[in-house]
């Protein structure tokens, strides 16, 4: 697999000192921000030049009211929409972005980015480091959704817009609404927070160690370093992404999906083979993961993760996070996710009562599990476009309207 970011590199300039952006081959649209404009993590490193690889969606409106940032989950990145330009495969929320789609291209103007410690055209492990003129590796800082966040809000700044209609995203994109609420309340008119929550479970930082571990245990792992040898930690990470996939499915799916049904054969084999077609599926997921995906990337965005605790950075109090906001809210969970629960959102619902702000909560009924926002789930995408008709009344935008649910 070619380094998408290497690709772009070669067609970035900085003049002047100022951030620029281009269109960079596989990556799309990208921008760098110069020394001066360094990203200062929350543990004290510090990231310039800082790229950033991202792609919009629809037009900005006169008064810039209309822009909407999606924010992706785990393993996700800027390419929400479309064709991928590395696997071919429809984007990650295909089913929900584009003309006449609740998230409406010919009524919003969608960003989407690549998170900071990614693999796809932002600034990562995988990145060179200017210093040394390597990859970065582990000398990469690690990052925490705050971070992630502030340099989301270096290119909204740098796309011109002030205020964002609405902040929407599912899982570790969930996490990022939630710290935009909290550290941009003024310029968040409305937020989505999906399938999420607002601290990682020790469960989740559990399932998040053993991918790691995974990863490191690979011995083409070489101590984070394998980009300069010339080799990937494939099986390690393969297992990782095999590990994690169970638990963004729900039990009734697999057994809906798969049961114990054989793979291409009548009788077990009696071997270590994928005799079954779950094992088939699971292996056949690990391997399409390291075709488009970077180890080290995957260790720093888990960790990133396992750090989110939002209540922590308020004295504990969740409510102090969103004190005097004036976002809507609207938070959307799935009956069937095990891996962020109901009882999660309904924590956050809780916390933004007990802070006044305005919030709608839904629980959609589903066997699909954590993934069953990717999906397309037909009380999801009414939830989602009733929220934003409702949100847009209230911010004075004009364009389709149509009935749902989250009013």
């Amino acid at each position: 697999m070619t380094d998408p970011e290497r690709q772009g590199d070669a067609a970035l300039t900085l003049v002047q000192g100022e951030a620029r952006t281009n269109e960079a081959g596989t990556n799309g649209k990208t921008v760098v921000f110069p020394e001066a404009e360094a990203l200062v993590t929350d543990g004290g490193g510090r990231i310039a030049p800082l790229t950033i690889g991202y792609e919009t969606y629809g037009a900005l409106n006169a008064d810039k009211s209309n822009a909407i940032l999606l924010c992706h989950a785990l393993t996700g990145d800027q390419y929400a929409a479309g064709v991928h330009p590395v696997t071919g495969k429809p984007g990650w929320w295909e089913a929900m972005v584009g003309p006449g789609k609740p998230f409406d291209t010919e009524r919003y103007f969608i960003i989407c980015s690549n998170v900071v410690g990614g693999c796809m055209g932002t600034t990562g492990p995988a990145s060179i480091n200017p210093a040394t003129g390597k990859p970065y590796g582990l000398d990469f800082p690690v990052v925490t959704i705050r971070d992630m966040v502030r340099a989301q809000a270096m290119l909204v700044d740098h796309l011109g817009v002030d205020t964002l209609f609405c902040v929407a995203g599912g899982s570790m994109g969930g996490m990022q609404v939630l710290q935009w609420a909290a550290s941009y309340p003024e310029r968040v008119f409305s937020a989505m927070p999906i399938a999420t929550a607002a601290k990682h479970s020790a469960q989740n930082i559990g399932f998040n160690e053993v991918g790691r571990q995974a990863v490191m245990a690979d011995p083409d792992w070489r101590a984070g370093r394998y980009l300069e040898q010339g080799v990937r930690p494939e099986k390690g990470l393969a297992v990782a992404r095999m590990s994690a996939h169970i638990t963004y499915l729900s039990e009734a799916a697999l057994q809906r999906k798969f049961g114990r049904k054989l793979q291409d054969r009548s009788a077990p084999t009696f071997s270590f083979d994928a005799d079954f077609q779950v094992e088939n599926y699971l292996r056949y997921q690990g391997l399409a993961f390291v075709e488009r995906f970077d180890a080290n990337s995957y260790l720093f965005v888990t960790r990133a993760c396992d750090y989110f605790d939002l209540a922590a950075d308020y004295n504990g109090s969740l409510a102090q996070a969103f004190r005097d906001t004036k976002t809507r809210f609207c938070v959307v969970a799935f009956d069937s996710d095990w891996l962020y629960p109901t009882s999660d959102s309904r924590a956050i619902v809780h916390a933004l009562n007990a802070s006044g702000a305005s919030v709608s909560f839904v629980e959609i009924e589903s066997d699909k599990g954590h993934d069953a926002f990717l999906l397309h789930e037909p009380m999801f995408v009414a939830t989602t476009r009733g929220f934003l008709e409702s949100a847009g009344k209230a911010r004075g935008l004009r364009g389709r309207t149509a009935p749902g649910v989250c009013e």
